[in-house]
């Protein structure tokens, strides 16, 4: 089995934006604007992300047609786990935010517990990939709580906002590049506040004017990005330059994998 996650290129974390936005507004349009409703929603898009999962666990390499639709499956059901959260059972966005973190650092240390590594890197058993991607939920459903506290209770404004994680993950690469801030300690802080970085600006670009965004609408706002996604991931799968490299030690037997 070959690494099951991409090499981390400009176009990973372009895509990775690009499906956050589309996690935040995608939701909303199908809840709100097709009048799904929040709960239907939260099944359909549940259940579409369980078949796409057991495509992505019965494959032996990284497919990025495959895997970028997990990660826009896994950012829409994690915004929409928050908002259920939030305006069903009327849990506070601090709440909420403190217990994605909690969640997330709890995956974290059983991920380094069992593996003694949380590089994504080594993909390459299906434990491996069950915290990955159990990782991946809790950092979109944190990122969704975190950008509404801060740009809507907090009343810093969507654009703000994006400017500020924007900020914060210029500030990580930085570290990274020139301070020698650890690879794995970077990637997945980065990783996480581009889920709120994507959500304010999906937020600013279709919001109505009054209430601080663009009025471009959900509708709008989640195709245009989602046929970024498609053309960049196209662009992927025929030039193979996302393509990881590294296979798993021969001490994985196949039970392991």
């Amino acid at each position: 089995m070959l690494n099951k996650v991409p090499e981390v290129t400009l176009f990973f974390w372009i895509i990775k934006v690009l499906a956050t936005t589309v996690g935040e507004t995608a939701a909303d349009y199908l809840s709100v604007d097709l009048g799904l409703g929040l709960t239907a929603t939260t099944y359909v898009m549940s259940a579409l992300l369980v078949v796409v999962l057991v495509v992505q666990f019965r494959a032996r390499r990284y497919t990025p047609s495959v895997y970028w639709l997990a990660v826009v499956l896994l950012s829409i059901v994690g915004t929409l786990i928050t908002d259920n959260l939030v305006d069903h059972f009327g849990v506070s966005l601090e709440t909420t935010t403190t217990l994605f973190a909690i969640a997330l650092a709890v995956t974290f240390a059983a991920w380094y517990a069992s593996e003694k590594t949380l590089s994504i890197h080594t993909i390459y058993t299906t434990r491996r990939e069950t915290f990955y991607w159990l990782a991946i939920l809790w950092t979109f459903a944190l990122g969704t709580a975190a950008g509404d506290l801060l740009a809507e209770r907090l009343a810093l404004g969507y654009w703000k906002s994006a400017v500020l994680f924007g900020a914060l993950i210029a500030l990580i690469f930085v570290a990274w590049r020139f301070a020698k801030l650890n690879e794995v300690l970077a990637f997945w802080v980065a990783y996480i506040l581009t889920r709120p970085l994507g959500a304010s600006l999906g937020d600013y670009l279709s919001q109505p004017k009054a209430d601080g965004g663009r009025g471009l609408g959900t509708t709008t706002t989640s195709f245009v990005f989602l046929g970024a996604i498609l053309c960049v991931v196209i662009y992927l799968s025929r030039t193979e330059r996302d393509q990881p490299a590294i296979a798993a030690p021969e001490r994985y037997d196949v039970a392991e994998r």
